[in-house]
């Protein structure tokens, strides 16, 4: 796949990522520099069943872990388009220095961008960042690897 036409929408991200819903966090790409930079959208709903009731306040909230997953799968979009890993998963390894600054709630639009650090055939490092209003909610990097389809032999 060559950059891909932008805004993708949820149809377009559904041919390069393996989720599905519930579990397909992100809604559009509107940026994307191949190996470069990436830039989705997540927009937050009241009716999302992973909603957190624990907030002091009582608002619903989205819970930290489900922020950086949708974090993740945006960088996952940008490594999964290029065509050489069109056969290939991609797994996330783990998370560094990843900070939360506040909550996100119902009716929020959160902005992601994943930047690369390190890429290499078959692991590679992002720097996520989540922002609400042009404010940074989350950010930190995270590590991923890319390994074959399941079934399929790594040559």
């Amino acid at each position: 796949m060559d950059t891909p036409t932008l805004p993708m929408d949820y149809a377009a991200i559904e041919r390069i990522l393996p989720h599905r819903y519930p579990f397909l966090l992100v809604d559009r790409i509107t940026e994307f520099e191949p190996d470069k930079r990436i830039v989705g959208v997540k927009n937050v709903s009241l009716n999302e069943r992973y909603l957190s009731h624990t907030n002091p306040d009582g608002r619903p909230t989205l819970p930290p872990t489900i922020l950086t997953e949708a974090v993740a799968q945006v960088g996952a979009i940008m490594i999964l388009a290029k065509p050489e890993n069109e056969d290939r998963l991609i797994y996330f390894m783990g998370i560094e220095r990843v900070r939360y600054r506040r909550p996100v709630y119902p009716g929020d639009v959160v902005e992601i961008e994943a930047t690369v650090k390190r890429l290499r055939s078959r692991m590679g490092q992002l720097s996520g960042r989540a922002r609400v209003n042009g404010e940074i909610i989350l950010h930190g990097t995270m590590t991923f690897a890319l390994g074959p389809k399941r079934g399929d032999v790594e040559p």
